[in-house]
């Protein structure tokens, strides 16, 4: 036999083998600090950029019966939770798939926000969830500057262009305003909760606090339907399904390792601060 005539034995059995395959849920990792743009400092980073090529790849899936969204975030920029979370409701909606999202460590502030794009939310017991608030943190430096004997130079037009100059010191005007700004951001994202877990929610509790539960108490509250892992929910719900990670499109840098390899002598200050302030989102959750 010929191998024209082996491989055109085997391309029955090949194709049969395909078909029999069963069905797929497609996994997305939205790890990492929230921020519009990666910092060199931060171990991962959640935006629109990073995580779109994974959504496009999860929902494209041909025999795809759920997304899983695993979730392990502190928080961050609230826009870019918003449009992540617009994003997977797009796709979802194209695909007419349930989107089950996982909380692991954390998935508080912005993490549950993009935890309530999911139809359904999951947690570990030991996971912390909610802190449904927001935040602004950042460093004075005038002292620093001013010790120094460096001269902060800023030249605008507007009398309310500069505000919270990190240079200056604190004017409690720019304070006022950030606290308004705050509370506006605040509604939307209770709205936002609100119109995702609707009545799921326990009306006897004050959930927009800002507080932060663990998932058995998250559980009571209804800001997740169930206890349970990826695995252990997906073997229940879709016993005959494959868990299949969708993973994010790398560039040319990327897959060489060269991505990041790069940082200017002056931009060693501002990378120390962003480490700092990254690694207070987490250890406000213990991790």
């Amino acid at each position: 036999m010929s191998v024209t005539d082996k491989i055109a034995s085997r391309l029955p059995r090949i194709v049969g083998e395909r078909a029999e395959r069963g069905p797929v849920v497609a996994a997305v990792r939205l790890h990492g600090v929230i921020t519009p743009s990666p910092s060199p400092v931060a171990r991962n980073a959640v935006n629109l950029h990073t995580v779109e090529s994974a959504l496009t790849r999860a929902f494209d899936h041909d025999r795809l019966v759920a997304v899983a969204l695993l979730v392990n975030s502190p928080g961050g920029a609230p826009t870019q939770s918003a449009l992540v979370a617009e994003r997977i409701r797009e796709l979802a909606a194209k695909r007419k798939v349930p989107v089950l999202a996982f909380c692991e460590d954390v998935a508080a502030s912005g993490g549950y926000w993009l935890a309530c794009a999911g139809d359904e939310i999951y947690a570990h017991g030991t996971s912390m969830v909610g802190s449904i608030g927001v935040v602004s943190a950042g460093f004075g430096l005038a002292g620093l500057i001013e010790r120094h004997g460096i001269e902060r130079r800023v030249h605008a037009a507007g009398e309310h262009k500069v505000r919270l100059d990190p240079f200056e010191p604190e004017k409690a005007e720019d304070v006022e305003w950030l606290r308004g700004l705050h509370a506006e951001l605040h509604a939307q994202f209770v709205e936002w909760v609100r119109h995702r877990r609707g009545h799921r929610l326990a009306a006897d509790a004050d959930l927009f606090s800002g507080e932060v539960w663990t998932g058995a108490k998250a559980l009571e509250l209804g800001l997740v339907d169930g206890i349970g892992t990826l695995r252990s929910v997906v073997a229940q719900r879709y016993p005959d399904a494959e868990i299949v990670l969708a993973e994010p499109r790398k560039n040319l840098l990327s897959r060489l390792g060269l991505a990041g390899t790069t940082t200017r002598s002056g931009d060693f200050l501002l990378d120390g601060l962003s480490a700092l302030e990254e690694r207070a989102r987490w250890s406000r959750f213990g991790l």
